[in-house]
């Protein structure tokens, strides 16, 4: 009884930034129903104004998630920066808030980078003039080196990353973000929601084992309020080099990223193929954008890419002053 009533407040919790937060008959036995209804999950006004602050000039954000790990979601972060970050008049920001597995510094060739500190902030560190990175990989002292921290402690970083990152006029801020829909997740909404989120883009694989994780991402987002960009489908099927036929490696055996987009009414950003080369260039630290150019998946993430950029021109910046 008690395993079927948890069930149902799971199912039915009506989210931390709801009305009802704490106050709903879903919440009753939730470990974190006085917080909730007290308010504590709200972000506080002081801290709130300082989060804009400094986030004041970043134009858009993008959150990169999925429910389920090993899907491709830090090296699609990764090329998105890339991709993003070819049009040298842009300005673009990669935050890696993966605390306990932080795999952006050796994707980006940054591995053994440390952060420094100037009177306006910690510095990102930069690949190209007009891309910077931030990660918990610059302050450890080896890349092996295992972050051992509870709840509090990740989002205390995550906030120090937001407030004490001396940004600068960014165009586009991309969150990688660690697999699941907990602490890091709900930090990173609630301290973004003191400026701007334009949406998030969902990773998955066609398998549905990775498809039912997915699914309770979307929710999250709903249930935070938070715009779904869209799906990609990553290491979709493999074009064999040599003889170009396709095979599936990861079967869609419930019709894929595309029926589930169907059914959850949100859009297909479309379909990355397996390619060796991604893995061989995310190891050297080199954009396979530019390793692999001809390739049939670099020309699947530039159309990826070029939606997002549609879907950011659509939602344009707009300044807030702050009182």
């Amino acid at each position: 009884a008690l395993a079927l009533q948890l069930f149902s407040s799971v199912a039915d919790c009506p989210g931390t930034s709801s009305a009802q937060a704490g106050r709903a008959a879903a919440c009753q036995g939730c470990p974190n129903q006085r917080l909730c209804a007290a308010g504590a999950a709200a972000p506080d006004p002081a801290e709130a104004a300082e989060l804009r602050e400094r986030l004041r000039a970043v134009k858009h954000t993008i959150l990169v998630l999925s429910g389920k790990g090993g899907v491709g979601k830090s090296t699609f972060s990764a090329l998105l920066a890339h991709g993003l970050a070819a049009d040298e008049a842009k300005q673009v920001a990669l935050l890696d808030i993966d605390i306990c597995g932080p795999s952006i510094p050796k994707m980006m060739g940054l591995e053994g980078e440390q952060v420094h500190q100037s009177g306006s902030g910690w510095s990102p560190v930069y690949v190209e003039e007009n891309l910077g990175v931030m990660s918990v990989g610059f302050l450890l002292s080896s890349p092996d080196d295992a972050v051992i921290w509870r709840g509090p402690k990740k989002n205390g970083l995550i906030k120090q990353f937001l407030r004490d990152v001396d940004w600068g006029e960014i165009d586009y801020l991309i969150v990688d973000t660690p697999p699941g829909t907990s602490d890091e997740h709900l930090s990173i909404v609630q301290y973004l929601s003191a400026a701007h989120i334009d949406g998030a883009v969902i990773i998955t694989t066609p398998q549905e084992v990775s498809l039912q994780d997915v699914r309770k991402e979307i929710n999250f987002c709903h249930k935070v309020k938070l715009p779904v960009i869209g799906v990609v489908e990553n290491m979709s099927g493999f074009i064999c080099p040599k003889c170009k036929n396709e095979s599936q490696i990861f079967p869609p055996t419930t019709g894929g990223a595309e029926k589930m987009c169907q059914n959850l009414n949100v859009s297909l950003l479309g379909k990355v193929p397996l390619d060796p080369q991604i893995g061989r260039s995310c190891d050297k630290g080199q954009s396979f954008l530019s390793e692999a150019p001809e390739s049939p998946a670099t020309s699947s993430y530039r159309n990826i890419i070029r939606r997002i950029q549609e879907y950011c021109d659509q939602h344009p910046f707009q300044e807030e002053k702050i009182i």
